[in-house]
């Protein structure tokens, strides 16, 4: 029997084999902790980070779910900063719901295009 941490890097591998990220498209990357969540531009040829975000610096007291869309739009103002407009989406073995489809949908409507 997997444990909840081997059944998602078991998924996580199965995704990341589909999803590469290039400079012209990088792979925008999830990982959610119990308390925080950071998103991160990577271009995979290069192995190069061009845009990071998380809930570190926010120092308000909102519910997670809000926290999550906060950093949606953060990462989506760095991606136009860097010059992206396109990515592609890597729940990093996740299901797509909760605080990682709210940052996946506060990125869209602040412009990314998944």
């Amino acid at each position: 029997m997997l444990t909840k941490l081997e059944k998602r890097l078991k998924i996580k591998k199965r995704v990341r084999d589909k999803v590469q990220g290039t400079s012209e498209r990088p792979r925008l990357t999830v990982f959610r902790s119990n308390k925080q969540i950071y998103a991160q531009l990577v271009d995979d040829i290069t192995g190069t980070t061009l845009a990071a975000a998380s809930s570190l610096k926010l120092e308000d007291k909102l519910p997670k779910k809000e926290i999550a869309s906060k950093v949606g739009e953060l990462i989506a103002e760095k991606a136009k900063e860097a010059g992206i407009e396109k990515v592609s989406f890597d729940r990093n073995g996740y299901l797509y719901h909760g605080r990682v489809k709210e940052l996946a949908n506060a990125a869209r409507k602040a412009g990314l295009k998944f």
